[in-house]
């Protein structure tokens, strides 16, 4: 029997053994909700709590000092508090203080004989009932100490106040990697926020209105029509030819409004399918059609509080318009398959380089939608009707292009500036900026000269005008092209435009006069 029972004392843990599991029961906790989420305070309170609950404390506070402020703050407390009040801790002076200056862990095993704690009796009235004893340890990272952890416990005479110190130590190291991680993840985050805040405001300046480029007339009349109409949520049509810059005025539109900071969602209905144009634009419920093993959101609810684009809104099919009649009429839809109705808050902006009018009469497109879309109607001119713009855009595409290819591309020549602003651009702006492009890519100097020009712009069938015929009409024409260019690179001193092209003054002077150009014109 005496054999018997030694061995049930063996197997039964003494209370030392118990304490130990107790311990690391209180630390595999603490590490799970510290993990659990990314909410540092609520971690944080919780493994307060898992200490108030499994290690016999009475209530505990965590306090961590601000990296902006350098101020110490009350972070999370738990426990027994009176009055169903915070409990309140200085975190400036006193013990607290003492801890985050000196980096040591504080012990008090009475706080009734701690000066720190008699003047506050009337702060802590658990006090006056049992005895209490106070632990604070620091939380250090990178060798700095930002923050205490302190937890108050009933009184034991026979308690190793060392041992539960080294314990709450254990736990305060354990917050300090939780704050690491908290930290990196609030600068990553406001690392993304203050890129998203400078990529919006990248976009803003450059749609801004000033960025669309034009003097003409027509173009001014656009402009005071963007400006009448950018910051209200009135349904836009814009109307015109391909790349007249339709798109770019959308975007002017979008980020000159209330709506800039939110999404600017487009969609070219001629790009996508006509079976599938329905689903991009609604979304679509799991199980709608084969293939759909998910829920979708559409590009209406991808817009929400922004602006949706609708590229080349006539070439979409008669079932489509109806659904996005209803949208415009009742701001709402249903996804494909669904039953939830879904209420849109977006603005609309549509474009077309398709005659409606004619498509109506066809049958294509319906008059109520067109009624509904044309609410405020924009039409983008084509470059022919604006032939002032054309050197302005001319410039601008060949800086570009020259700063994106790495070209030393300076200016264009007359006779390539006569061919630019002869031609009839059928592909409008769109086309110039590809013309241009090629240019700054085939020109081996700083000045884009007629034959830099694709051959499409040097026949008469392609500009209208009459090119020369013959040998000596086309050295001649050449020949002029090199004065102007000399003319121009030594503003109008003719001795130096002369040294340019390694001929003497006198034979200069005789090639301008023969050809009739004011030398004086390109005087600075």
């Amino acid at each position: 029997m005496s054999s018997h029972g030694t061995v049930a004392q063996w197997m039964e843990p003494d209370e030392a053994h118990a304490g130990e599991l107790r311990k690391l029961s209180t630390l595999l906790e603490a590490s799970q909700a510290l993990s659990a989420t990314l909410d540092l305070h609520a971690a944080l309170v919780r493994v307060l709590e898992i200490l108030v609950r499994h290690h016999g404390a009475v209530r505990g506070a965590v306090v961590l000092r601000n990296e902006d402020t350098g101020e110490v703050e009350i972070e999370a407390a738990a426990g027994a508090i009176t009055s169903g009040k915070r409990p309140r801790i200085n975190a400036s002076e006193g013990i607290i203080g003492q801890v985050l200056s000196k980096g040591t862990p504080v012990v008090v095993p009475r706080m009734s004989s701690e000066p720190s704690f008699v003047h506050r009796l009337s702060d802590r009235p658990e006090l006056a009932q049992q005895e209490l004893s106070y632990v604070s340890v620091p939380i250090t990272l990178d060798r700095k100490t930002i923050g205490a952890v302190s937890i108050d416990l009933r009184y034991k005479a026979d308690r190793d106040y060392n041992r539960t110190a080294k314990f709450v130590g254990v736990v305060g190291s354990m917050i300090a990697q939780a704050v690491r991680v908290h930290r990196l993840i609030a600068a990553e985050k406001q690392k993304l926020v203050d890129e998203n805040a400078h990529l919006r405001q990248e976009l803003k300046e450059r749609y801004d209105f000033s960025n669309i480029i034009g003097t003409s007339s027509p173009m001014r009349q656009v402009y005071e029509q963007i400006a009448q109409v950018a910051r209200t949520n009135t349904t836009v049509l814009l109307r015109g030819e391909s790349g007249t810059g339709k798109e770019l005025i959308a975007h002017a539109l979008h980020y000159n409004s209330s709506r800039a900071k939110k999404p600017f969602i487009k969609v070219s209905c001629a790009a996508l399918p006509q079976d599938l144009i329905e689903s991009e634009l609604f979304g679509y419920e799991k199980g709608a059609f084969t293939g759909a093993h998910g829920t979708k959101k559409g590009r209406f609810e991808a817009a929400e509080g922004g602006t949706l684009f609708l590229d080349e809104v006539g070439e979409l099919n008669l079932a489509t318009q109806i659904k996005l009649l209803r949208v415009l009429q009742e701001r709402e839809f249903e996804r494909l398959g669904g039953t939830e109705t879904i209420r849109a808050n977006i603005r609309l902006i549509a474009a077309t380089n398709k005659d409606l009018e004619k498509a109506i009469a066809a049958g294509e497109f319906r008059e109520d939608l067109y009624y509904r879309l044309n609410v405020f109607s924009i039409f983008v001119p084509p470059l022919r009707e604006r032939k002032p713009d054309i050197l302005l855009l001319a410039d601008y595409f060949l800086e570009k292009f020259s700063r994106e290819h790495g070209k030393a591309v300076k200016r264009i020549s007359t006779p390539a500036i006569d061919m630019l602003t002869s031609y009839h651009w059928p592909g409008n702006v769109r086309e110039l900026a590809n013309v241009m492009e090629r240019s700054v890519v085939v020109c081996d100097a700083q000045v884009v000269h007629a034959h830099h020009l694709p051959p499409t712009l040097q026949t008469a069938e392609a500009t209208g005008t009459a090119t020369a015929a013959t040998l000596r009409d086309s050295m001649e024409a050449f020949e002029k092209d090199a004065l102007l260019d000399a003319l121009k690179s030594a503003r109008g001193n003719r001795a130096k435009a002369a040294r340019l092209l390694g001929t003497t003054e006198r034979i200069f002077n005789y090639r301008v006069r023969k050809y009739g150009i004011d030398w004086r014109r390109f005087k600075s």
